[in-house]
């Protein structure tokens, strides 16, 4: 199955609308069972709102709609954080997940970090999701934990894990 990335441009409010939309039914999705709804729909409102997600784009953030020849499968987004390419977001819808696509997803990222002349990708997920185990295989390791509060009582109880590029 042909599986593109497709750049958000931030300026496009109907492109940032569909982002948004695809990622709140995703992450609603995934999260609500891991961390609750009433956080889970707190971070929606903080990151996948139509305004957050286009402020995003104008801190840097590069958003990526992963697509097959049907439509919109998925999205990821990440910055560049001093050495390291910084994965913000990878989600895929419930059913296309275990197909292979995460590991064409890294491959892109990995050409996009080498493109910047970054040796890591680094990203942080939560300690309860099943997503960790993913990142392992595809060669992320655990480099610590951390537990961050995001306001309104709740935290954000993750493992940052990295994909070492070069050495």
């Amino acid at each position: 199955m042909n599986l593109s990335f497709i750049n958000l441009d931030g300026k496009d409010m109907s492109a940032v609308q569909k982002m948004s939309e695809l990622a709140k039914s995703i992450v609603k999705e995934h999260y609500d069972p891991i961390i609750g709804s009433a956080q889970n729909d707190y971070m929606i409102s903080l990151f996948q709102t139509e305004e957050a997600i286009a402020s995003q784009i104008e801190h840097g953030y590069e958003y990526y709609f992963a697509a097959d020849e049907i439509g919109n499968i998925g999205f990821f987004a990440f910055y560049q954080r001093e050495n390291e390419l910084y994965l913000s977001k990878l989600y895929l819808k419930k059913e296309e997940r275990g197909k292979g696509y995460s590991r064409r997803i890294l491959s892109f990222l990995i050409d996009k970090a080498k493109e910047k002349g970054l040796d890591c990708i680094t990203l942080n997920v939560n300690k309860k999701n099943n997503a960790s185990e993913v990142y392992k295989k595809l060669g992320f390791e655990i480099i610590r934990e951390e537990k961050n509060d995001i306001g309104h009582g709740f935290f954000m109880d993750d493992y940052v894990m990295r994909y070492n590029i070069t050495g």
